[in-house]
């Protein structure tokens, strides 16, 4: 991957900016998020297993999902100069193996005595169906 990162810097940014970028969800995805986390719960990992659940196939990690927050703050909004403060995540509906997700970002604050902005993160799924959502409060370095 070789994304160029945005560089935003505190006054640059302003309520109500958006980025979004699409991410097609792959079972080698699934297996190497397994193997780095450890988390090897047969409803991501046996076919066989999660074919009996109430899913019918197998569930992407909603942590997995989720990561892809990092990559939208670290790399789009606001970039280069953020720091991760805190992250809620509300899991909404599964992801699965093959489901091209858009991941959104928009600024809704911003504090100046701390240099501080929130950010409403999204992911949906192909169907325009939310799969997670979370407010993110990031802290921008000079």
């Amino acid at each position: 991957m070789n994304e160029k990162i945005t560089d935003l810097n505190f006054e640059q940014i302003k309520v109500g900016m958006k980025k979004e970028f699409n991410v097609k969800i792959t079972e080698i995805m699934l297996k190497n998020f397994s193997d780095f986390t450890g988390d090897n719960n047969p409803l991501h990992t046996d076919e066989n297993y999660a074919n009996t659940t109430k899913f019918g196939k197998r569930v992407c990690h909603g942590m997995l999902l989720s990561s892809f927050f990092s990559r939208l703050i670290g790399m789009e909004l606001p970039g280069k100069y953020a720091l991760y403060f805190s992250q809620s995540l509300n899991f909404k509906l599964p992801g699965f193996i093959g489901d091209e997700i858009t991941v959104q970002g928009e600024i809704i604050e911003k504090r100046n005595s701390v240099k501080m902005v929130k950010i409403k993160n999204t992911i949906y799924n192909q169907e325009k169906e939310c799969l997670v959502e979370g407010i993110a409060k990031i802290i921008l370095r000079e």
